[in-house]
């Protein structure tokens, strides 16, 4: 059973994404990798995942192999048509760590959502103290229920993208 707790924002995040962005950007093929999600935004807590953006200009099915290559594990149906879910798990400084890794087609609409998302965050504090209450308010009430926590945060976040993604393109 995987109960959903909030947690404090952590720099152990930012840390541990350098040192994997390394890794993966080392697979070549014209990747973006980007820090996405709760511990990309300073002050933000979640569920301590980091979550990594890969963007590919091209090679989609080529990168997916590298990517099982090191060990992650991708995870059918977990993503969408046009973004490709994965996910490992590693101890760094002592404790666990779970990456959740988002392969997409490079400045793709979920490439320009999920990026438009974390930086509309880290521009406007009320709008991630906000987020922050949602994310708490989801966890307790979806427990352990994946399902149920995304979609109590999913009107929150598609406005936010939407909101964001249209003003980058003015």
């Amino acid at each position: 059973m995987k109960v959903y707790v909030f947690r404090k924002y952590s720099t152990v995040y930012r840390d541990f994404f350098r040192l994997e962005k390394r890794r993966l950007a080392a697979l070549g093929g014209g990747l973006s990798v980007e820090h996405i999600g709760s511990t990309a935004v300073n002050g933000l807590g979640g569920k301590n995942i980091l979550d990594i953006a890969i963007g590919c200009r091209k090679g989609l099915s080529k990168t997916k192999k590298a990517l099982e290559g090191l060990g992650y594990e991708f995870r059918t149906g977990a993503g969408t048509k046009n973004r490709l879910f994965f996910r490992k798990d590693y101890t760094y400084r002592g404790k666990g760590l779970h990456v959740h890794v988002h392969l997409t087609k490079y400045n793709g609409k979920e490439w320009r959502g999920m990026l438009a998302f974390r930086d509309y965050l880290i521009r406007h504090r009320d709008k991630m103290l906000e987020y922050a209450e949602i994310k708490k308010r989801a966890a307790k009430t979806a427990h352990e229920n994946g399902e149920v926590y995304r979609k109590l945060k999913k009107k929150f976040i598609d406005g936010i993208e939407k909101s964001a993604t249209s003003r980058d393109r003015l």
